[in-house]
């Protein structure tokens, strides 16, 4: 036998569904619970807000629906991706922040270049004044 079946016995524990001895943090029943009523809670109130018509102003709407599509993001990659500081080495963290600059590279490039298409376009000509 190698020495990988001595180590384990023989079983393979990660083909067979049991138990997770890789070093890293899955979570517990009550982390899981924990994200998931924060979750709830991050998606009811944007939808009573818009569903009730309760603020007036439609910019203060959208403004406070991002917010909590922000701070659900947030949770999300805690309770359930558990990503922090410590985990791997930090580098999921490296991980998200290069994926999160590229993302903002680009939907600004995207936007940018949209944004001077629309305006150094070539207006469109009445055609029924054509000759």
């Amino acid at each position: 036998m190698s020495a990988d079946a001595h180590a384990n016995n023989g079983h393979d524990d990660h083909a067979h569904g049991h138990g997770h001895d890789d070093g890293r943090d899955h979570g517990s029943m009550k982390s899981y619970m924990t994200g998931f009523v924060l979750s709830v809670i991050l998606t009811a109130i944007p939808f009573w807000l818009v569903m009730g018509n309760v603020i007036q102003n439609k910019n203060w709407t959208v403004a406070i629906i991002v917010a909590f599509a922000v701070v659900q993001i947030f949770v999300h990659m805690i309770y359930f991706l558990h990503m922090n500081t410590t985990s791997d080495g930090g580098w999921t963290l490296m991980a998200l922040i290069f994926t999160l600059i590229v993302v903002v590279i680009a939907l600004a490039g995207s936007l940018w270049v949209m944004y001077h298409l629309n305006v150094n376009m070539m207006p469109v000509h009445d055609m029924r004044n054509m000759p």
